[in-house]
């Protein structure tokens, strides 16, 4: 068997995004986060996958889907290393790293349990205050909260 076919760990994409560097642990949040069960997409799914950055990570394909800015923001509060390839017949014809977003709508709860978000039906709301120490500031009670101690809804 040739290098390259040892080398395939996962199918090739015609068309579609590639989802790449998660965390395994983080792998299912992922497709959670972009809807992916929705049951119209065709999605490949790889976990425990050999990296040379991270030692093992998960992988995600998705054929004929490309997302927007604020979807792939929202993979920020979960995999911040994750990098997507846009597929176009089987060739990355661009790059993205994934960014921290300056504000997050309806992903994450406010830690105040006397927040109206947490009171009412109402989306949460946050702006970012540090991006380096990935700190947000609730936008109704302004409580200040690190992503990282975040809960998703």
């Amino acid at each position: 068997m040739n290098q390259k076919k040892q080398e395939l760990q996962v199918a090739a994409l015609e068309n579609g995004t590639v989802i790449d560097h998660i965390p395994c642990d983080k792998v299912f949040t992922v497709v959670s986060l972009l809807g992916l069960t929705d049951g119209h997409s065709k999605i490949t799914i790889g976990n425990n996958l050999d990296s040379k950055k991270l030692g093992k990570k998960g992988l995600i394909k998705v054929a004929d889907r490309f997302f927007t800015d604020e979807e792939i923001s929202r993979l920020s509060v979960v995999a911040p290393s994750v990098k997507l390839n846009i597929i176009r017949n089987y060739e990355v014809v661009e790059k993205k790293q994934v960014e921290k977003p300056e504000t997050l709508r309806g992903i994450v709860r406010c830690a105040n349990p006397k927040c109206i978000t947490n009171n009412e039906p109402m989306p949460t709301l946050f702006h970012c205050i540090d991006k380096e120490h990935r700190a947000y500031k609730c936008h109704y009670c302004e409580k200040e909260q690190c992503l990282d101690e975040m809960k998703l809804l």
